[in-house]
C-alpha cells in the first residue's frame, strides 16, 4: 500500500540578530561576520492529519532571553487554515525553551517526544547549569503535567507516529533530541530540528556550541544523511537559508515556506 504524501511547511515566528559566526560553531571559527538564528514550528499535513512539529517559545520567555518574537507560533497557523484547538498531535523534539512553549495554546493534542529527553530533563543533569540554560522550568513543568492527564505519548528511539511520518532519536544536542522524517512528494524529508542548527553545522562539520554529546551530535550528521531522500531533503532547525532557498508559501509577509517543494533554483 502506498504511503500518504504530506506537505511540510516551515513557518517562522522569531530572530535572533546578534550572533556571529563564532558563536555557532564549536570548532573555532576566526570570522565574526554575522550569523543570524531564526526560530520555526513546522506543521506537517494532509488531507487525513495536521501534525505540528514544536511548539516554540512565548513573549514572556522572549523578554527573558532578548529574542525578537514576531507572532506567536501557534496564532500564525491561521495562515494555513488552522488553530491551536484543531491540532490533534504535536511532536516535541526536545525541551528547550524554543521549541516546547505554548503547550496550553494546544488544548487538545496529544504530545510525542522521547524517553530519554523527559529523563534528561528532569535529572541528574539539570543540578548543572550548564546543561539546564536552555530549558525554562514552567515548559518542563507543563509537559509533565501532561504526562499525568494522559495526553503525552514516549518513544524509543525510532518509531512511526502516523503512516509515512517518524521520530527519530538523534541525541547529541540533548540526550533525548528527535528528529522527524516525512513523507513528501518528492521524496523523504528530514526536520533535523536541532540536530544540525545550520547547514554548516552538517556540512563542516562542527556541532552548534550548545551539546550534550559531540559523538552523538555528530553521529547524528550520518543518520539524518541516511533517513534523507538526499542532502536537500534535510531541514536544519534555525538557519536563516531556509527561507532564501524554499519557495514562500502564500503571502511573503506570513513568513511560512513550503519545504515539500523542491529547492528554488540557484544561479
Amino acid at each position: 500500500m502506498a504511503l500518504p504524501e504530506y506537505e511540510i511547511f516551515a513557518l517562522r515566528y522569531a530572530r535572533l540578530e546578534e550572533r556571529t559566526r563564532r558563536d555557532n560553531f564549536i570548532v573555532h571559527d576566526p570570522h565574526d561576520d554575522a550569523m543570524p538564528m531564526d526560530y520555526f514550528v513546522w506543521l506537517i499535513r494532509n488531507g487525513d492529519r495536521a501534525i505540528l512539529v514544536d511548539t516554540g517559545f512565548n513573549a514572556r520567555a522572549a523578554a527573558e532571553r532578548g529574542r525578537t518574537l514576531a507572532r506567536c507560533p501557534i496564532g500564525a497557523l491561521a495562515h494555513l487554515g488552522l488553530t491551536g484547538e484543531q491540532i490533534q498531535d504535536v511532536v516535541i523534539t526536545h525541551l528547550h525553551y524554543d521549541h516546547a512553549g505554548n503547550l496550553g495554546l494546544l488544548p487538545n493534542a496529544r504530545f510525542h517526544i522521547q524517553d530519554e529527553e523527559v529523563n534528561y530533563a528532569c535529572g541528574r543533569h539539570m543540578c548543572k547549569g550548564l546543561f539546564r540554560h536552555a530549558y525554562d522550568i514552567e515548559d518542563v513543568v507543563d509537559l509533565v503535567r501532561r504526562v499525568y492527564a494522559n495526553r503525552v505519548v514516549f518513544h524509543n528511539g525510532r518509531e512511526e507516529i502516523a503512516p509515512g511520518v517518524e521520530v527519530v532519536r538523534i541525541g547529541g544536542h540533548t540526550n533525548g533530541l528527535q528528529s522527524v522524517r516525512v513523507h513528501t512528494a518528492r521524496g523523504w524529508v528530514v526536520l533535523a530540528s536541532d540536530a544540525s542548527h545550520y547547514y554548516e553545522n552538517m556540512e563542516k562539520p562542527s556541532p552548534f556550541p550548545i551539546v550534550f554529546n559531540v559523538g552523538d551530535m555528530v553521529q547524528g550528521y550520518d543518520t539524518l544523511r541516511a533517513l534523507a531522500q538526499s542532502p536537500e531533503h534535510i531541514i536544519p532547525g534555525h538557519d536563516p537559508m531556509v527561507r532564501e532557498r524554499y519557495p514562500f508559501w502564500g503571502d511573503p509577509v506570513n513568513d511560512i515556506v513550503a519545504l515539500h517543494l523542491p529547492p528554488k533554483a540557484t544561479a
